[in-house]
């Protein structure tokens, strides 16, 4: 395989997801809109949300972990890893409308586009309630539908029966790193451990680690491949949440597709936030205590937060532990080379550089 096969690969790969999804989708809106014709615009949200943007890292690295572990190629098996991406929908519906987020891949998010959507019908009732109520039930929605399509899709009962214990750890785990993010910002807890532990459960487990085991599960993998994918898998999702953090602070929107400085405005406590609490100063402190959480936060106070972040030395500490990281699974990739399908490992290596050496 040259160099630009594993590229060309997630391409052709992205490409069948989306059309397993479209395909997923558009019977799903056959009906609902045969339940009522003004659920259209319902349909329609779901629709958009799911296709319009995304990497389709989780449904990518569920595939080449099965894949890697020797399970044939099939169109059954991209629509059943697709149904992650219905997962990571649901998620990301649910945040944007607990960090009351304007936007998510630089459209409205679905709470945002079902207030205006009120306001423009003139509808009794107030906008925003209206709006979380769609965002908390479209959101229920895709959870729903990623465990049908996940059980739809035509893989083998006793294949799907062996991932499903690795598909439920895995939105147990991401809805528990939730909370305890959540509870993280109401307590002001700006302790390594929780953002460590919060890293861990919310994006670590969820990105990467759960869906190359589900993965192996589904190609029925012995325990080392299993012990080999979680020692890949732990370090590459703290990164790629890592990096999250980094340009949720100091990325550009129109790349991140979220307003610059967002992340400060919501209070999120992260290892960047947590190693900048333990090197600022008073004034440092004072700083960060005055602007993290404050939804009314300019672009002077956002520029002032990102300094400190900056003379603290926390960006680069964060930078650092990025490579640590990075290079943990790179070692783990390596010692993989006996045990896992070749291709795959090098396609992983190109999900390796996608999911933390990015810009949005």
């Amino acid at each position: 395989m040259d160099a630009e096969e594993p590229r060309v690969r997630t391409v052709e790969l992205n490409e069948r997801i989306d059309a397993a999804l479209t395909a997923f989708l558009d019977r799903q809106a056959a009906v609902i809109c045969g339940i009522d014709p003004s659920l259209g615009a319902y349909a329609d949200a779901v629709r958009d949300f799911v296709l319009r943007g995304g990497k389709r890292l989780r449904p990518a690295f569920a595939y080449w972990g099965a894949r890697g572990a020797g399970l044939a190629d099939s169109d059954e098996l991209v629509a059943c890893v697709a149904s992650l991406e219905l997962l990571q929908a649901s998620a990301l519906m649910h945040d944007d409308l607990i960090d009351g987020s304007d936007t998510r891949r630089g459209m409205p998010s679905i709470h945002r586009r079902f207030a205006a959507l009120h306001r423009d019908e003139g509808w009794s009732g107030r906008p925003e309630e209206f709006g979380t109520a769609a965002a908390i039930l479209l959101g229920d929605l895709c959870l729903a539908w990623s465990d049908e399509l996940l059980c739809s899709a035509g893989m083998p009962v006793a294949a799907v029966a062996a991932a499903r214990r690795d598909f439920d750890l895995m939105r147990t785990e991401v809805s528990a790193g939730q909370y305890l993010d959540v509870l993280s910002e109401v307590r002001r807890d700006v302790s390594e451990a929780t953002a460590a532990k919060v890293a861990r459960y919310k994006s670590a487990k969820y990105t990467i680690e759960r869906p190359l085991l589900i993965g192996a599960s589904l190609a029925g993998a012995p325990v080392r491949i299993r012990e080999r994918y979680s020692a890949i898998g732990l370090p590459l999702g703290e990164a790629f949440q890592l990096r999250d953090d980094v340009l949720g602070v100091f990325g550009d929107p129109a790349q991140t597709g979220k307003p610059a400085g967002d992340d400060l405005r919501e209070g999120k406590h992260t290892f960047l936030i947590a190693r900048a609490w333990a090197g600022a100063d008073a004034a440092q402190r004072a700083a960060l205590d005055a602007g993290l959480g404050d939804p009314d936060l300019d672009e002077a106070g956002v520029e002032r937060l990102r300094a400190v972040l900056m003379d603290t030395g926390a960006l680069a500490d964060t930078e650092h532990r990025i490579e640590a990281l990075v290079a943990e699974a790179e070692a783990a990739l390596e010692e993989s080379r006996a045990d896992v399908d070749p291709a795959a490992l090098q396609v992983f290596e190109g999900l390796l550089v996608k999911a933390v050496k990015r810009d949005s």
